[in-house]
């Protein structure tokens, strides 16, 4: 359970937060996506559901047109080629080459080039890659050893041993799989001695594996589940907190008590985290003082405060999908107003700082009270000859407290 420090009557409480452990590096960000992160044939309890969320988000893997992600079918060569570059970028490690069953307009021609020329996946004999083969899990495993360049620091015999099934292990794979559980990008699901090293690799499967080494290799934070296998690993495990849909961040604007938009503007807001919410243990997860940067955006009916991104006290930055209610509230400014009465401890957006210049007849407001965008002088003759103008008033002590839209991984340090 995570609470607020002194939290204030009023705002919202908290859900509950699921800790979870594992080796936990500087998180690094993906790019913004507005990738589909939830499926209708992925149950919140379904063993690889975080697994699946996380690549989704990241865009390296993808569901289908009909909302399903189809967690239990094979995976070939080729698509795992794709996930592939996708997940990790690399520079070559040797000349791409032509495959003689792999034509320069196949669909995943440049994948498969890029996966074999960053030490990914290799060949067979005959020059061939068997891009349409469904890929056995040894396999992935083999190759995400490979192309991360991981080898077993003990003996490769003695770590198999974990598994039941050890014996069914290839010769060729034996050692990267050992290195492979060494550095815990081994799920078995449901059985963790049992590695059905032969068996195809599902999308589910896949998605955990390569999931598991990006945290293997500082990309990631550590997933809790009981499926990863963890062999006489020695190194700290520091905890990850998964911090769910719905959780309210408490927040404030030091700069002004009020501010002013038009209904059509889009404005650049940052603000401050205005207490720590913690765990219940006393963890700090998101520091008082850190930084949520978005934007107030045109919303139905008024404006929203939108987040981009969550950057912490210690500088580590997370995407962050947030947002606050619709603030529709509105002031009208008349000609003749005092434009020293409008602005007083309040900011306004480019457009609202334009409308007030123009109604009022005001052509000196400073600078420093406008928030960034686009400039006041080429707004200002959209509101030539009004006589009044209604602009979004937000109190940002209570209209832009936000609640998180998709879950959100955090990494204690």
């Amino acid at each position: 359970m995570f609470t607020l420090n002194r939290l204030q009557s009023g705002t919202a409480a908290l859900m509950a937060l699921s800790v979870t452990v594992g080796t936990v590096a500087p998180f690094i960000t993906a790019s913004p996506s507005f990738a589909q992160t939830t499926f209708s044939d992925v149950s919140s309890n379904y063993w690889a559901a975080q697994f699946i969320q996380q690549l989704s988000g990241r865009d390296v893997i993808a569901g289908f047109p009909d909302g399903t992600f189809r967690p239990e079918e094979a995976v070939t060569r080729a698509q795992f080629a794709a996930m592939v570059n996708k997940a990790f970028q690399k520079p070559a490690q040797r000349p791409s080459i032509n495959f003689v069953d792999v034509p320069s307009n196949y669909w995943a021609s440049s994948a498969i080039g890029q996966a074999y020329s960053i030490g990914f996946l290799s060949g067979y004999p005959g020059n061939r890659f068997e891009p349409n083969q469904a890929i056995p899990r040894q396999q992935v495993l083999v190759s995400l050893a490979n192309g991360l360049e991981y080898s077993p620091s003990g003996n490769t015999e003695s770590t198999l041993q974990y598994f039941n099934d050890a014996s069914n292990i290839a010769s060729y794979a034996r050692s990267p799989i050992a290195a492979a559980t060494e550095k815990q990008i081994v799920v078995n699901y449901p059985n963790v001695k049992f590695l059905n090293p032969t068996a195809t690799a599902t999308r589910a499967q896949v998605a955990a594996f390569i999931y598991q080494a990006l945290v293997s290799s500082n990309q990631a934070s550590a997933i809790n589940s009981p499926y990863v296998v963890a062999v006489g690993s020695t190194t700290p495990t520091p905890i990850a907190v998964t911090i769910p849909q719905g959780t309210a961040i408490p927040v404030k604007y030091d700069k002004a008590e009020k501010i002013l938009v038009t209904k059509d503007e889009t404005a650049p807001l940052t603000l401050t985290v205005s207490q720590n919410v913690v765990t219940q243990e006393g963890a700090v997860v998101i520091p008082a003082g850190s930084q949520v940067i978005g934007q107030l955006k045109p919303a139905t009916g008024g404006s929203q405060f939108v987040a981009e991104r969550l950057v912490l006290t210690t500088g580590q930055e997370y995407q962050l999908n947030a947002s606050s209610e619709v603030i529709t509230k509105t002031e009208t400014v008349n000609k003749g107003t005092s434009t020293g009465s409008i602005i007083k401890n309040t900011v306004l957006g480019a457009g609202a700082a334009a409308a007030v210049s123009a109604v009022t007849g005001d052509r000196a407001i400073a600078t420093e009270e406008v928030l960034g965008g686009a400039g006041i002088g080429a707004l200002v003759g959209l509101f030539f000859g009004k006589n009044s103008v209604d602009l979004i008033a937000i109190d940002p002590d209570t209209d832009l407290q936000m609640t998180i839209n998709q879950n959100l991984l955090v990494s204690l340090r």
